[in-house]
């Protein structure tokens, strides 16, 4: 059974990852650690990731390992939008969780996150996370949706 800390534990180790990216001193650094990330957190090896991230719209639908990591850190001849999210660099990440469901082999998460930039702004994102457990029994997301807030 998934418990309401199962999914914090795992939103702040996420977002530690995402600064951490950040913080490297070259591409090839933050590459590994996004690597890092995506094997860690996501459900990646067995075909069933679906992962629409926030600031894709020529290819918004990313469900391979390949296409999450350009997301990430870019530079990928397929994926010609993306300049590394991750990258920004990002000083914080935090969570704001409108409501948290846990079922006994899933749970899901959806809310606010916020990105702290270098001047002390943030940028507000909506997101939509479901978790599951991989073959270990670690929490993994299975589905990432997230997308700027309407501004009308």
């Amino acid at each position: 059974m998934f418990t309401p800390q199962d999914i914090e534990t795992a939103q702040k180790h996420w977002a530690d990852g995402i600064v951490d990216i950040g913080k490297q001193s070259s591409w090839e650094a933050a590459r590994e650690r996004a690597t890092q990330l995506l094997r860690d957190h996501y459900l990646v090896d067995d075909g069933t990731l679906l992962f629409c991230p926030t600031k894709a719209a020529v290819q918004q639908f990313r469900p391979t390992f390949s296409a999450a990591l350009s997301y990430f850190v870019g530079r990928h001849a397929d994926f010609e939008e993306d300049g590394g999210f991750a990258l920004e660099p990002w000083s914080s990440v935090r969570f704001e969780n409108a409501g948290v469901v846990c079922r006994e082999d899933s749970a899901i998460a959806m809310g606010n996150y916020f990105f702290g930039k270098s001047d002390g702004s943030e940028l507000k994102v909506e997101y939509s996370f479901v978790y599951v457990r991989d073959e270990h029994g670690k929490v993994k997301v299975q589905l990432h949706h997230s997308a700027l807030p309407y501004p009308g």
